[in-house]
């Protein structure tokens, strides 16, 4: 054998060693999600009460009134709690703030609260009540948004966007700059296909919110991941890698502010099969792992371990 062919030899063996070599690197990265800086609380109130920080709802207290959230982002927060029968209570939450928190609520005798409280009983049963309870908590009490906002996102559901657009329209009025109004409105126009003023009216929610709106983030994440697969559907890959990366975009960003609310699993698990899509997968691992970080013990658990097993497998014959 030459020494040409010894050489040439020689060169394979090295590319391949290295690329063998770099392989196993990028795959050890790619399984390290970014840490995120994270304090527990635990909401200390009345048993079976909603409870929401910045707006983002985070489950309900149990029949001792406790419910512990291991996910509070660093920064001061704004708590909401509301139950059956009690006035809803809004309190800030510190920088400093952790472990146990009291809330103390005080029965209402508000028929207009009642009312909002009622239709919030019927939304799992029946639409059709709620959206009849949400009209006369505002009929009780014309100055209400946020009922006119609930009513909304119902109507929504069932398919009446011109009445849902009209809830939203009277919520605007009675609070402009209303950015959870906005997010809804966004995904009314989605609903009735119309992308553009959806895309615009998610974004003017954003600006609302001073760059936080996680339904107006996801709401933009889903537009975009409908506009790739339209694009893919037809043949068009250019414009349906564009639109997946937009999606990621947005909904990464939905993400981050959601910070573990169970909204998350389903964005989270949206994110990632969209890196999949775009073959991302150290993207793709990254945001499953920090999915079994958040959610260990979550019934989609098991299944998010054997796509990190696959995209390991697909990773490494890259």
């Amino acid at each position: 054998m030459s020494l040409a062919v010894n050489t040439f030899i020689f060169r394979l063996i090295s590319i391949a060693s290295f690329l063998l070599v770099f392989n196993q690197f990028v795959l050890a990265q790619a399984v390290k999600p970014v840490a995120t800086t994270y304090r527990s609380i635990t909401i200390s109130t009345q048993p079976s009460s909603g409870v929401w920080v910045d707006g983002v709802k985070y489950g309900k207290t149990d029949t001792a009134g406790k419910l512990t959230i291991k996910t509070i982002a660093a920064g001061g927060h704004t708590i909401r709690v509301r139950a059956d029968g009690f006035k809803e209570k809004v309190q800030p939450l510190t920088a400093t703030q952790k472990g146990e928190i009291k809330i103390d609520l005080v029965k209402t005798t508000d028929e207009a609260e009642l009312a909002f409280q009622e239709a919030e009983r019927f939304l799992s049963v029946d639409r059709d009540k709620a959206v009849e309870a949400y009209e006369k908590a505002v009929k009780l009490r014309p100055n209400y948004p946020e009922a006119y906002v609930a009513l909304a996102r119902v109507l929504t559901e069932l398919g009446d966007l011109d009445e849902a657009g009209a809830a939203i329209a009277s919520a605007r009025k009675l609070r402009p700059g209303f950015a959870e109004a906005s997010a809804v409105m966004g995904r009314i126009y989605k609903e009735g296909g119309e992308e553009d003023k959806a895309i615009a009216t998610f974004k003017r929610a954003i600006t609302e919110g001073k760059g936080f709106q996680p339904e107006a983030y996801a709401g933009l994440g889903l537009l975009f991941k409908e506009k790739a697969e339209g694009f893919g559907g037809s043949g068009d890959f250019e414009n349906e890698s564009l639109n997946y990366v937009e999606s990621a975009k947005y909904l990464k960003s939905a993400v981050k502010q959601l910070a573990g609310a169970p909204d998350t699993m389903v964005i989270m698990q949206l994110l990632g099969l969209i890196y999949e899509r775009e073959k991302k997968y150290p993207e793709a691992i990254a945001v499953y792992e920090e999915f079994l970080t958040i959610f260990p013990n979550s019934v989609e658990a098991t299944a998010v371990r054997s796509f990190i097993v696959q995209l390991k497998k697909d990773l490494a014959n890259q």
